[in-house]
């Protein structure tokens, strides 16, 4: 179904919707493909492309999360372990297996992490990616050559999972497609009608290539707008108080000289406290990532030079070459849309599980969580908006639904409208080299203005938004 498909079934609908969703990253498209594998009619729309935001800006990691291990947060790593497995199991063409290596430079180390990566296979069961050992010096470096070996003493190595975050959101969205959701991107939610009960029952939405508007009904409505979240509640409710505590993480991206094997290198403890990571992604070496609380979300973030440095230094602590400024071919930045604690003194210790919150007008929001439990997430909003909805209770079953396989054509097609769309999360061109990007955008600009049949000067216009995009993907 094209574009014009879905927006003429939206222009004839008379009837609700049983399930509307805002946002279209990776918690409203688990949403899309649960409801509509379910037999719930559903319509998501999504104010720019899918995945322009968080979804597409992770770690590119499938991870029970180590680090909430240390914390002692039991059930969320069995949660999200046993998720990763499911997710290799239903896109095996998108989650693969990754060796990561703890290196050791400290006597205590190799027996401490050890134990703790024991627990950690323990907990998986029979959803484990591979069994953790202790290595000796020797065959850390020979996983990873291009360690910093003063002073290195050997490594534990454990398994995980890597993927390509944009690719896999698009197929979710096939495979709810494939199932009977209505999909839209470029379509921004602008307002909210309700009931004579005070009640949601539907939206106003737009077309943001066309100014087009319409009025959808729907049963329910679900905010799965991540960071922007807030906005859209205080679109329906002007003195909602906010939810969530924006984070943001940056990313650094290098060639694959920096990391040439096919094991990743996890560092445990970083001077803030966080986890870092170096990874083998699409022929090149990614790192990151920080956590920096910023007072609101915004739709294009920029990494502030003091992240930059400091994951420079942090990689050069490890790395016998450390890396320069000279050498980042990308930085591309992503935001956390953490849940708000009392407790809590920075972002870094706030919870990633994911919350559920139903406004007094009946809105539903979820927020929080993480990629790798996006399916589990989708799960627990459907029963709960199919319950807030009063539609007919049906089980959940894509905890052994296989996600649609990429066939090439419908991975680029109509689904992406402009120039960034196809360089930025199609083929993930600016992600791992923003010169690269900005060299290519002409020649793509020219091919997309033919495929979708656009009027002259299109193309030289979407150039040179892109260029300006393109250029805070530059070091």
């Amino acid at each position: 179904m094209t574009r014009e498909q879905s927006l003429e079934r939206v222009r004839s609908r008379r009837e609700p919707w049983d399930m509307i969703i805002i946002g279209g990253g990776a918690t409203g498209a688990g949403i899309a493909l649960d409801a509509a594998a379910r037999g719930y009619e559903v319509l998501l729309v999504e104010r720019s492309d899918f995945g322009k935001g968080t979804s597409s800006r992770s770690t590119k990691l499938v991870h029970g999360g180590v680090r909430y291990l240390e914390q002692g947060n039991i059930s969320l790593v069995m949660e999200a372990l046993k998720e990763r497995g499911r997710m290799r199991q239903n896109a095996p063409q998108f989650v693969t297996d990754l060796a990561f290596v703890v290196p050791n430079y400290d006597w205590w180390e190799a027996p401490f992490y050890g134990l703790g990566l024991k627990l950690y296979d323990l907990l998986a069961g029979r959803y484990g990616f591979g069994e953790s050992k202790i290595l000796s010096l020797d065959e850390t470096l020979a996983r990873i050559p291009t360690l910093k070996t003063e002073g290195l003493r050997g490594g534990v190595v454990y398994y995980d999972g890597q993927f390509d975050d944009a690719r896999l959101l698009i197929h979710i969205l096939l495979t709810a497609k494939d199932r009977g959701a209505t999909v839209l991107n470029y379509v921004a939610a602008t307002g909210f009608h309700a009931g004579a009960d005070g009640f949601i029952d539907g939206i106003t939405a737009r077309d943001e290539e066309t100014g087009e508007t319409f009025e959808c009904a729907g049963k329910v409505v679900i905010n799965a707008a991540g960071p922007f979240c807030d906005q859209v509640r205080q679109m329906a409710d002007a003195q909602a108080k906010t939810m969530i505590a924006p984070s943001q993480g940056i990313h650094l991206v290098f060639d694959r000289s920096f990391l040439p094997g096919d094991t990743a290198i996890m560092v445990p403890h970083t001077s803030d406290g966080r986890v870092m990571f170096a990874i083998p992604w699409l022929g090149h070496t990614l790192v990151g990532t920080t956590d920096t609380p910023i007072p609101e979300a915004v739709a294009e973030p920029r990494a502030k030079e003091e992240e930059i440095a400091f994951i420079l230094e942090t990689a050069g602590q490890y790395l016998a070459h450390a890396p320069s400024r000279d050498d980042i071919l990308s930085v591309f930045v992503g935001i956390r849309p953490l849940v708000r604690s009392g407790d809590a003194k920075n972002t870094s210790a706030l919870s990633r599980d994911h919350t559920i919150h139903i406004d007094q007008n009946g809105l539903l929001t979820i927020t929080g969580g993480k990629w790798t439990t996006y399916r589990h997430m989708a799960e627990d909003c459907v029963n709960q908006a199919a319950t807030l909805a009063r539609l007919p209770e049906r089980d959940c079953i894509t905890a052994n639904l296989a996600i649609h396989a990429d066939t090439g054509d419908d991975y680029v097609g109509q689904m992406a409208r402009t120039v960034e769309d196809v360089l930025a999360r199609r083929q993930r061109t600016l992600f791992l080299n923003a010169r690269q990007a900005i060299a290519a955008a002409p020649q793509v600009a020219a091919q997309l203005a033919a495929r979708l049949n656009r009027p002259p000067g299109w193309a030289a216009a979407q150039t040179e938004e892109f260029l300006r995009l393109a250029a805070q993907y530059l070091p």
